[in-house]
């Protein structure tokens, strides 16, 4: 006879709505970048910041303030959140640059490397043990990466600078990542997330007092808008998430944003990745897929 509950939900029920969510998240994650792709065709790039950090500071905002109040300024690292908010600012300009260079799924794809490198750089910052078997999936991953963006006929011309741009990308954002690693210790992920975001809304407004131009178009600020909105939902979603769910059991599914990305870019540009591309992908995927199940077996076996 069961003692639990029966309102109660099993942890399994909370692990199944974990994934959900996070399902969720990354498809508001490919919305953000097929509609940046779309938008940023018509609009100037330093707009299209703006847009994607203002919008979503003033969501985050009226979802936060009402029940945390101003509570939700209190930190213990103050330097520490303003770094964060300029490298995410970093981090949203580059990404804005390569998708105005390289299709959606494959600058996706790209991108899904980071946790990879988060995972080989942490050995080495945050004193975590790395194996080998997980040293040769951030190789295979940098390998898929390397099909993607290849000499002759990749998603980007070889010849040219652009093709540094989701490089750069991965590095800026895995120091975002291995920074947020580092101040999930100390502060609440409310607090992080409005910081963040206001730091990146005061940042790019600035500039706007010289280089505003107007925009006419309606449909234009809605893209605009929805920028802002995807972007916000999907880290909300992906805070939900983690606390229904542990990271471990999460991270196979981050992947599935490179299958919603490239959906995205067919449905949108009627763009389908090259059989090389799709190889570089696949290999990315995997590779991450696989660190991923690890990373949950190894949580399995701690937890014994």
């Amino acid at each position: 006879m069961s003692l639990r509950h029966p309102h109660v939900p099993s942890m399994n029920a909370r692990a199944l709505a974990g994934i959900g969510l996070l399902l969720a998240a990354v498809a508001c994650f490919a919305v953000l970048d097929t509609t940046t792709k779309r938008v940023t065709v018509e609009v100037p790039l330093l707009m299209a910041v703006w847009a994607r950090n203002f919008f979503q500071a003033l969501l985050t905002s009226a979802l936060v303030l009402p029940k945390q109040g101003l509570s939700v300024l209190k930190t213990n690292h103050l330097a520490q959140q303003i770094t964060r908010g300029l490298l995410m600012v970093t981090v949203t300009v580059l990404a804005f640059s390569s998708l105005g260079v390289m299709p959606v799924g494959e600058f996706t794809a790209i991108v899904m490397t980071t946790p990879l490198l988060v995972t080989l750089l942490a050995a080495r910052l945050l004193g975590e043990h790395v194996s080998a078997f997980r040293v040769a999936l951030v190789i295979g991953g940098f390998l898929g990466t390397a099909i993607i963006v290849r000499p002759g006929g990749g998603a980007v011309s070889w010849h040219s600078w652009h093709m540094l741009l989701p490089l750069v990308l991965v590095a800026a954002n895995t120091a975002f990542q291995l920074l947020t690693s580092k101040m999930t210790r100390t502060e609440t992920t409310m607090t992080t997330q409005f910081y963040s975001s206001w730091v990146g809304a005061i940042l790019t407004s600035i500039p706007l007092i010289w280089f505003w131009t107007p925009i006419a178009d309606p449909l234009l600020w809605l893209g605009l808008l929805l920028m802002g909105v995807a972007g916000a939902v999907g880290h909300i979603l992906m805070i939900m998430s983690f606390e229904r769910s542990p990271a471990a059991t999460l991270m196979p599914y981050m992947y599935m944003q490179i299958g919603f990305a490239m959906l995205g870019g067919w449905l949108i540009f009627d763009h389908v990745p090259d059989h090389l591309s799709l190889i570089g992908i696949g290999l990315i995927a995997a590779c991450g897929t696989a660190g991923g199940f690890l990373t949950m077996v190894e949580s399995k076996m701690r937890s014994r």
